[in-house]
């Protein structure tokens, strides 16, 4: 089993042109209006400065959704925290960004930071990781925050990268994975499963994705049995139960 390498940066500068619903991909023009309406955003609120008003209000900032990821005694035993990739982005918010590129990096779905893929960074963001340093096997967490409607976008781009990336080349066993999606009926707003797998792995990797108001739970699972499915199910619903009416 292959031990998920450790993501250097959070957030990709790639988005996807996917539409939020039917199979075909989102028109350049829609895309620019995505782009245009990300740029001309109201600033964020200075860190440390929870936000009284403007798009930010109500939201989340990374310190709350640090306490809002599940703890170490939720992980089996044999896991342990990753300090590499535990950070959030503090007490205040960032700059909402939305950039186009014209072919997602598929790539991205071996990482812990996999949401990145979409190119839409919110305005704040908490993870951290959970390793078997045994098995290799790995549980990783996520949850970012957006304003407006710019969850549900998301949520709508991350249920299309099956058709975006049917399949990519591992960069550690060169082996070719696999990508199969399906929704993911009664986990918070919605949400998406993703499985992958390699004929090189001895098991496989889930992703799950799911919305909560305005708020995007990601996580990834690797596992020697049933490819970590039942694991990211129920790290997922943990984080949808501790955001709901919250976030």
């Amino acid at each position: 089993m292959r031990q998920i390498s450790p993501v250097a940066t959070l957030f990709a500068v790639a988005v996807l042109p996917l539409a939020l619903t039917g199979c075909s991909l989102m028109p350049k023009e829609a895309v620019k209006t995505a782009v245009k309406a990300a740029a001309s955003a109201a600033p964020a609120a200075p860190a440390g400065a929870p936000a009284t008003d403007g798009p930010n209000k109500g939201l989340l900032t990374g310190m709350q959704l640090k306490s809002a990821l599940a703890p170490a005694a939720f992980f089996p035993a044999g896991y342990t925290a990753d300090p590499a990739d535990a950070r959030d982005s503090g007490p205040g918010y960032r700059p909402p960004v939305t950039a186009e590129v014209p072919t997602p990096d598929c790539t991205k779905l071996g990482g812990t930071a996999w949401t990145g893929i979409t190119g839409i960074d919110g305005v704040s963001f908490a993870q951290d990781a959970y390793i078997n340093k045994n098995t290799s096997e790995e549980y990783a967490q996520e949850v970012d925050v957006y304003q407006g409607t710019t969850s549900t976008t998301v949520l709508g781009a991350l249920g299309m990268l099956s058709k975006a990336c049917p399949s990519y080349t591992d960069e550690q066993t060169h082996g070719k994975v696999t990508i199969t999606e399906k929704p993911l009926a009664g986990v918070g707003d919605g949400a998406w499963v993703i499985t992958e797998t390699n004929p090189e792995w001895m098991g496989g990797t889930t992703l799950v994705a799911a919305r909560v108001g305005h708020s995007v739970v990601t996580v990834l699972v690797s596992g020697n049995g049933d490819k970590g499915l039942a694991g990211a199910t129920k790290l997922t619903n943990e984080l949808v139960s501790k955001l709901k009416g919250k976030a």
